[in-house]
């Protein structure tokens, strides 16, 4: 990328890694006002939604029309990226951008046909002012589902509880990263750990509390003082290890900033057993019973897109990409990365099945296995078990890859 590129990269990372934690924040301007601007009530309350699933519309005949509310909204925890490519793969022809708001509208289809409701993306972070998604959530009552994960869901659900229903990327793309030309021997975050290698970090997040707390890093080797960018890292020589996302900052490192220009090596939070759900689809926990019926409809179909969207991108990427260029902010979004980002995320195993043969299905020994590290660590857990935070009854578990 050329050099004025870079400068929008480095803003990025940092505004990218300070949601991490939540991977789902979300709010601000664009999630109270709601509106686009082609002029249509995007405020809209309750009511509205009632209006709109009753609408006899030219689309009434696809299968979600009268079932799901029209605009369908959703609130994402970041810009437009190949991890939510789902969601773009189910955003059909015609669609419009919300340049102010950061919100793309368009009818909502299923493998090319119009299911009868239309569908709006609101992104998060910058976009929202980096307030939660669940937050937005309890904010704005014309959102009816959003991006959260497990760990956020375990510490405020008594505020604003979230309850999942789908979750598109079965590994979360969160990774800390190494020169292995620096560390060769270096293999894991556990090695990085027993060679009292400094990890860069952004403060407040959960993983390296669960870490130092099983022994797998030491307090002393933990630097709260990530900012987001490459800065440190490069003129570090590799000489410290960086947190960041599997899905993205490998690309930049080796193609983008030339000051670096050649890989780095990786470890997922997962592999190393913080094994937490990312930007899972979720509900407010008290609407489940009145949107049961479009979820029953809707999840299968987002189980599709999740299968359509990483077989064949191509669509969905210059969607993105397009929409990005639209809103003309610090984020920068190419083809190639879109492209490297989906090829990335199938051969880490950051989109797949789970241990079954089922896409979008969710794991309660899994998410236990969270809440009891982060227990042990002494982070506050307000839920007793993984059965609060989520349901797989919606899932359809003939879809799969």
């Amino acid at each position: 990328m050329k050099n004025n590129t870079l400068l929008k990269m480095l803003a990025m990372l940092f505004a990218f890694t300070l949601i991490a934690a939540a991977c789902g924040g979300s709010d601000g301007d664009a999630g109270s006002d709601g509106g686009t601007d082609s002029g249509e009530d995007g405020d809209s309350d309750g009511d509205s939604d009632d209006d709109a699933m009753e609408d006899d519309g030219e689309s009434a005949s696809g299968a979600l029309a009268g079932v799901c509310p029209s605009p369908l909204v959703i609130q994402t925890d970041w810009f437009a990226e190949a991890e939510h490519g789902m969601l773009y793969e189910l955003i059909g022809e015609g669609y419009t951008v919300d340049v102010e708001n950061k919100i793309t509208s368009g009818p909502m289809v299923s493998e090319g046909e119009e299911v009868g409701i239309d569908f709006e993306i609101r992104m998060g972070g910058p976009a929202i002012g980096f307030q939660p998604t669940a937050t937005v959530m309890y904010t704005d009552d014309a959102i009816h589902l959003s991006y959260t994960n497990t760990e956020a869901q375990a510490q405020q659900f008594a505020d604003t509880p979230m309850y999942a229903v789908m979750a598109p990327l079965e590994i979360n793309p969160q990774m800390v990263m190494w020169d292995p030309e620096t560390y060769p021997d270096v293999k894991t975050i556990a090695d990085l750990g027993a060679a009292g290698v400094t990890v860069n970090v952004f403060a407040g997040g959960e993983w390296p509390t669960v870490f130092v707390a099983d022994g797998t890093l030491n307090q002393d080797q933990i630097d709260p003082s990530y900012d987001g960018g490459p800065a440190r890292f490069i003129a570090e020589g590799g000489a410290i290890a960086q947190q960041g996302f599997a899905s993205a900052e490998p690309f930049n490192y080796e193609n983008v900033f030339e000051e670096w220009g050649k890989p780095v090596a990786l470890e997922l939070l997962h592999d190393a057993g913080f094994e937490v759900y990312a930007a899972m689809i979720s509900v407010r926990a008290g609407e489940l019973e009145d949107l049961r019926p479009c979820l029953e409809e809707l999840v299968p179909v987002m189980q599709r897109a999740v299968v359509s969207y990483t077989t064949s991108p191509d669509r969905a990427n210059a969607i993105i990409v397009d929409v990005i260029e639209q809103i003309d902010d610090f984020w920068v979004y190419t083809p190639e990365l879109a492209a490297w980002s989906v090829e990335k995320q199938v051969e880490l195993g950051l989109v797949g099945n789970g241990p079954d043969s089922t896409v979008g299905n969710m794991d309660a020994d899994r998410v236990n296995r969270v809440l009891q590290a982060m227990r042990d660590a002494g982070i506050d857990v307000v839920v007793d078990d993984a059965s609060e935070l989520f349901t797989n009854e919606f899932i359809d578990e003939s879809i799969g890859f």
